[in-house]
């Protein structure tokens, strides 16, 4: 079968069609990945022996008639979500040897589906980076160009769906750990709306911001993959009891009269001229289609990133605090003569730069005389970026602005300066103060070929609407394919 550019309903067809096997579907992948993955590094971890055993399983389902949509589905998992007797080392030392005993709720509801996890791909270390540079064992490489980075912090995810080394994969999406990565390896990825998807197992980064989404070829497959895993869930206490929709019930619904959203800042200086054009121009079309563009503004964007930033530092440095070297992580082998003393020297070996970066930032921020002046205010401009969002929903149904800045840049590029780094991020991280939808899906590619994202942002709960809208956009773009044979 040909795998290139193989969405989950043209893999769906193939299997209930009997055209080819779980078992042969599952052989061709792990050859595409032995063939392809040397040069982009994407699977941390391989779990062939689970993956054979739920094949069998998925073909009993399909032989039956019992097959779901992703029955039988090749996926990868991004490498800080808990999978049972499988490696989770969130690319870090500290968890280099962790092997879980228990999955997280995401993974019952994809095994229950009957998916086939092929492994655990890499990521920035515990989700803190926007390059998968970051990442203590495969430092994940761009598809269109292997001298390129392929975002992150869920860059194997982007980069093994951009490859065909997967039908899809699981993300975790912080402050557009999904949404850039996509962007930057031309695939589509979702952030849900907080709660949305239950965060029991998903590996503490910022537990405010955190949320499991997935990275697939297009905005039905992500709706497909919604359908599995959403709903609440009682381990996670920040689960909403809501009902779960189907996701692509508005798939194929005329857009005339949808009301999108551009607000100015996201347009502005720093926003490379290139996706500007690509992202107006794809508003011309919805324009086109009968959608209706208002132009609108968001004064509270140029405080987004230190807004983000000191929150989720804030969060990381309480989160990674049980890291100690005692309880589990990595515990250094050297003698040490005090509690403290083995604390620091297994924190020092387990973490890297960026890590500690983020740990010393939050705690700083939370310390007694510089709470109020950071993290207050921080938390102020939340609920100030979270009406300004409330206020955009009163007149429109969805938001359209670039995802990232700049087009994938080199490896080399930007490794060494963290604030330059963290800059990248502007506009992606107010999805994620707010709690909103939002999902990337390519709209053009600049003149190196890279590709370009453009993100459709919407209102709580409201996933359905976000997915119609880039699915009316995906039925006429035309996907570049990356040549990584």
């Amino acid at each position: 079968m040909e795998l290139k550019n193989s969405s989950i309903n043209d893999i769906r067809k193939a299997l209930d069609g009997k055209e080819i096997s779980v078992k042969e579907l599952t052989d061709e992948y792990y050859s595409r990945i032995e063939s392809a993955d040397k040069k982009l590094d994407c699977f941390i971890t391989l779990s062939k022996e689970q993956a054979y055993k739920a094949c069998d399983k998925a073909q009993e389902k399909i032989n039956n008639g019992q097959a779901s949509p992703l029955t039988g589905i090749p996926m990868a998992i991004k490498d800080n979500i808990c999978t049972e007797g499988v490696k989770t080392t969130c690319a870090s030392r500290m968890l280099e040897n962790f092997i879980p005993p228990y999955n997280a709720t995401v993974m019952d509801k994809l095994e229950n589906e009957g998916i086939v996890m092929l492994g655990k791909v890499s990521m920035d270390e515990f989700a803190m980076g926007g390059s998968t540079q970051t990442a203590a064992f495969k430092k994940t490489k761009n598809p269109y160009d292997t001298t390129r980075v392929p975002g992150g912090s869920s860059g194997g995810s982007a980069s093994a769906v951009s490859a065909d080394l997967c039908t899809a994969a699981l993300g975790s999406d912080t402050g557009g750990s999904i949404r850039q990565p996509s962007s930057f390896c031309g695939v589509t990825g979702m952030k849900p709306t907080y709660s949305r998807v239950s965060r029991y197992g998903l590996v503490a980064f910022a537990s405010s911001l955190d949320q499991i989404g997935p990275v697939a070829k297009n905005a039905q497959d992500c709706g497909t993959i919604l359908n599995a895993i959403c709903g609440f869930d009682i381990h996670d206490g920040t689960s909403a009891k809501v009902d779960v929709p189907d996701f692509n019930a508005k798939i194929g619904k005329d857009i005339k009269g949808l009301k999108i959203a551009l607000p100015k800042e996201f347009f502005a200086d720093g926003i490379d001229d290139v996706i500007k054009t690509a992202v107006l121009k794809a508003a011309d079309e919805y324009k086109s289609m009968g959608a209706e563009l208002v132009e609108c503004s968001m004064p509270s964007l140029k405080y987004a990133i230190p807004a983000y930033y000191l929150i989720a530092s804030a969060e990381a440095a309480s989160n990674l605090s049980r890291y100690d070297g005692i309880k589990y992580g990595h515990r250094t082998e050297k003698k040490c003569e005090s509690y403290d003393e083995l604390i620091k020297a297994s924190r020092r070996e387990g973490f890297g730069d960026e890590v500690k970066r983020r740990i010393l930032l939050g705690n700083y921020a939370l310390s007694s005389g510089y709470y109020d002046a950071y993290y207050g205010k921080a938390m102020a401009l939340r609920q100030l970026i979270r009406k300004e969002y409330n206020d955009i929903f009163e007149k429109c149904d969805v938001i359209l602005t670039p995802t990232t800045p700049t087009t994938a840049y080199r490896c080399d590029e930007n490794i060494s300066d963290p604030v330059k780094m963290y800059q990248a991020d502007i506009c992606t991280v107010t999805v994620n103060i707010a709690g909103l939808p939002a999902i990337s899906t390519p709209c053009g590619y600049d003149d190196k070929g890279l590709p370009i994202g453009m993100s459709i942002i919407g209102k709580p709960f409201d996933e359905q609407t976000v997915i119609q809208t880039a699915n009316a956009y995906e039925k006429n773009f035309t996907r570049v394919l990356p040549n990584i044979d």
